[in-house]
């Protein structure tokens, strides 16, 4: 929901006006909060709080920091949440009622008092599977799910995507003592050190929901998550979608409907104008100020997919930021022979020029020398982590 809260800095500008009007980027745009989360039941919870920022300011959001944050149950009881540092707030697997209503109080570092409406505790029902096929010039990734019960009808879900990456060439050595000269100033690589394997992962950006209401039978059948294009990097190795699924209340899905259609429809300034987005979370300390979010309370159902590359069409090629990439030799001792009869030829010192010097990272052995690139092409750490995640097989 990153994208989302970043694009509705500029509904909030326009929701009063039914004349169609440009603006500037430059408009100002009060520090408004965004609330993020659900009230899990038996996992943690995650709260994440940011503030909106000017379009045209270069950042995305701006983490809300030192707030205090606590969940309230409609009986009395509080649970506090404990602060990342980072604009997130977390606490330990709470067991909540079924019968009881939860919601969120938050007050800001600047003393300001937010408080969500209460919310019934709905308990997501178990993803069914998580299809994919190759659709268009891409792979369509979608969920199936039911409820037997008939009640859970509106649906919400989001995901963490993680893929594998390798850099164009594998560099076994590295640089131990720039100082100590040969042979022992480059060293090989031990499996902590390797920047060859990497992994990156990210959070959704869309807003997926769907619903059954209209149906007979409380099912969702291939219902769209995303579409990974044929060129992606993605799915040039390995790739995979760890999918959660949240049970709405009708007015939460309402909500996340309308905040999905207004910011498929900002564009161009004849396009549609947006409606405004009212969640459950209001400033009690000034009941005019807008709040952006909808709290929600209850189980998150999670499955997670694997999709390897020779699980898609054998034409598919991935573009990767490697192309281009070259392997160069590198050497102790490398003659360079002067045009200039005034000027002698000298002997130069590669390794120390380049590798020792971080413009080049060592990749094998070489006659005199090494093979080598640039860390560009070389370290995938720049993009990812080489720590391999836990779940990865």
């Amino acid at each position: 929901m990153k994208k989302t809260f970043y694009l509705l800095f500029m509904l909030l500008l326009v929701t009063a006006c039914k004349k169609q009007l440009a603006i500037s980027s430059s408009a100002k745009v009060t520090n408004y909060l965004v609330v993020d989360g659900n009230i899990s039941v038996g996992d943690s919870t995650f709260i994440t709080l940011s503030r909106t920022v000017n379009l045209d300011s270069g950042a995305r959001s701006k983490p809300e920091l030192n707030a205090v944050v606590t969940v309230k149950g409609s009986a009395g009881e509080n649970y506090s949440l404990v602060s990342k540092n980072n604009g997130q707030y977390v606490c330990a697997p709470l067991n909540l009622s079924l019968s009881e209503k939860y919601g969120l109080e938050i007050v800001s570092s600047d003393g300001k008092k937010y408080q969500s409406d209460f919310v019934p505790v709905k308990n997501a029902p178990a993803i069914d599977s998580i299809p994919y096929v190759a659709k268009g010039n891409g792979l369509q990734i979608s969920v199936d799910a039911h409820d037997a019960t008939n009640n859970t009808k509106y649906y919400r879900w989001d995901y963490i995507e993680t893929f594998n990456i390798r850099t164009a060439f594998e560099s076994k050595y590295i640089v131990i003592d720039p100082n100590s000269g040969p042979p022992s100033d480059i060293g090989l690589r031990t499996s902590q050190q390797q920047i060859y394997n990497c992994w990156i992962s990210d959070t959704s950006s869309n807003i997926i929901t769907n619903s059954s209401a209209k149906l007979l039978k409380d099912v969702i059948n291939e219902s769209p998550v995303i579409n990974i294009p044929s060129t992606s990097e993605k799915l040039h190795i390995r790739y995979s979608i760890l999918l959660k699924q949240y049970a709405l209340t009708s007015d939460a899905f309402d909500y996340y409907e309308l905040l999905k259609k207004n910011t498929e429809q900002i564009g161009g300034v004849f396009d549609a104008q947006p409606s405004q987005v009212t969640g459950n979370i209001h400033c009690l300390s000034n009941p005019a100020e807008p709040v952006i979010g909808f709290v929600t309370a209850g189980t998150v159902a999670q499955k997670r997919i694997f999709i390897d590359n020779s699980n898609v069409p054998a034409g598919w090629a991935a573009i990767t930021p490697y192309t281009g990439c070259e392997l160069h030799t590198l050497l102790y001792k490398r003659l360079v022979v002067s045009s200039n009869p005034n000027i002698p030829d000298m002997t130069i010192n590669e390794i120390y020029n380049l590798i020792y010097s971080g413009s080049e990272i060592p990749v094998d052995l070489a006659a005199g020398g090494y093979t080598s690139s640039n860390s560009a092409c070389v370290d995938c750490t720049l993009r990812g982590t080489n720590k391999k995640p836990s779940f990865w097989n």
